[in-house]
């Protein structure tokens, strides 16, 4: 079942939201070559407690991290870890989330090592601008099919695969709820979209095939082809003004 939220509890979210996108935004500062993703980890941990929040993810089904950072051709759910050290050239996504006050801010961005390929960086502009497309078919009316198909589109026509296997998702008291927000679809399918929605819409974009696969670890999703891939995600609502950002606290990101 949707949960609609009222403007109270939206408000609340964006409380979530900013320590979620803070977090994600300091993280993004420290990525650089000779950096492990346990340090990254551990800026995203300190932040989120410091703020009298609660990270999401540590813990959840078992999950170790309180960040997911996957690297290169990982999709998501990447374990940090004190033995993966960034490379000049790789690209680092990190995914964060921050329970504050009973909900819940969901938030993802793709990153540079020093300097990337031409082509890492045209996924990762590909991604960002696909997630923009994407929200702007959340309006009243429309339905979710509306927001994968603009996503799918974008990418596709721009030789892209997106990942189907993995999707957004709505997100408020808890980290998961209904509706599922898939990156692929069809027009004018799915569920009817309302005010008081509030989504974390997340395009996973390979430079290759859609296909993936989860390693031993229980967690850690990677392309089968070994392609790269972007991520890009904020929680967003939508409100009777039209959409708002709750995890957006710098206009870069």
């Amino acid at each position: 079942m949707i949960q609609l939220k009222n403007a109270v509890q939206i408000e609340k979210m964006k409380e979530a939201g900013r320590i979620t996108g803070e977090a994600l935004l300091l993280a993004g500062e420290a990525v650089r070559e000779g950096v492990t993703t346990k340090h990254l980890d551990d800026i995203i941990r300190r932040h989120i407690e410091k703020c009298g929040a609660r990270p999401t993810f540590l813990g959840y089904g078992g999950f170790p991290g309180s960040a997911c950072i996957s690297v290169n051709d990982q999709v998501i759910h990447g374990i940090p870890s004190a033995d993966v050290v960034l490379k000049e050239g790789d690209i680092v996504k990190i995914d964060v989330g921050a329970t504050f006050h009973g909900f819940v801010g969901d938030s993802a961005n793709t990153f540079a090592v020093g300097k990337i390929a031409k082509e890492a960086k045209e996924l990762i502009d590909c991604t960002r601008n696909s997630f923009y497309k994407g929200v702007e078919q959340f309006r009243e009316g429309n339905r979710i099919g509306d927001i994968g198909s603009a996503v799918q589109r974008y990418c596709e026509e721009r030789g892209y695969g997106v990942i189907r296997k993995y999707v957004g998702h709505g997100v408020g008291h808890e980290l998961h709820e209904a509706p599922d927000v898939p990156n692929y679809g069809t027009p004018g399918r799915g569920p009817r979209l309302a005010v008081g929605m509030t989504l974390a819409i997340e395009p996973m974009v390979s430079a290759g095939s859609y296909e993936v696969k989860e390693l031993h670890d229980g967690w850690t999703v990677v392309t089968v082809d070994g392609s790269l891939t972007a991520h890009y995600e904020h929680s967003v609502a939508l409100t009777e003004e039209g959409i708002v950002f709750l995890t957006k606290v710098d206009s870069t990101l």
